[in-house]
């Protein structure tokens, strides 16, 4: 039985999922931005029960759609993602989470997914790894 609090809670997160436009396989582009500094650090998907932990927990949680499962970023290597706002796109078809990012957010080591840039008509990297992905995830070693 849930508390009085626990339902008004959760009838407000309800209320939220139902304003987001989830397409058709259920999922809805989800940006990750460092609420502080604005720099945007990854694009993920969610579903409505990615979106659910998320505004229950705290943290992000994101739909995998390589592993067909949700994932709590951070979960694996350590670099939590904690919700500081969940904003909606004019269309509802769009979140964006402003995060406190903790360490990196791409998988590949760096701050942010956006580390390539075009430039002189061709891609840049514009952000070395501050982290080895193999010890960000030591248990993906051939």
């Amino acid at each position: 039985m849930k508390s009085g609090m626990e339902a008004t809670v959760t009838e407000a997160i309800e209320r939220a999922l139902d304003e987001i436009k989830f397409g058709p396989d259920g999922l809805v582009p989800a940006i990750a931005q460092q609420h502080d500094t604005g720099e945007v650090l990854m694009m993920a998907w969610m579903n409505r029960e990615a979106v659910r932990i998320t505004l229950a927990e705290g943290r992000a949680c994101y739909w995998s759609r390589s592993r067909q499962a949700l994932w709590r970023k951070g979960e694996t290597s350590g670099q939590v993602q904690r919700l500081h706002e969940l904003r909606l796109d004019c269309d509802g078809d769009a979140v964006l989470l402003l995060v406190e990012q903790d360490g990196v957010a791409c998988h590949t080591g760096r701050r942010s997914c956006f580390f390539r840039a075009w430039r002189n008509d061709q891609w840049s990297v514009i952000a070395a790894p501050q982290i080895p992905p193999e010890q960000l995830y030591p248990e993906q070693r051939d």
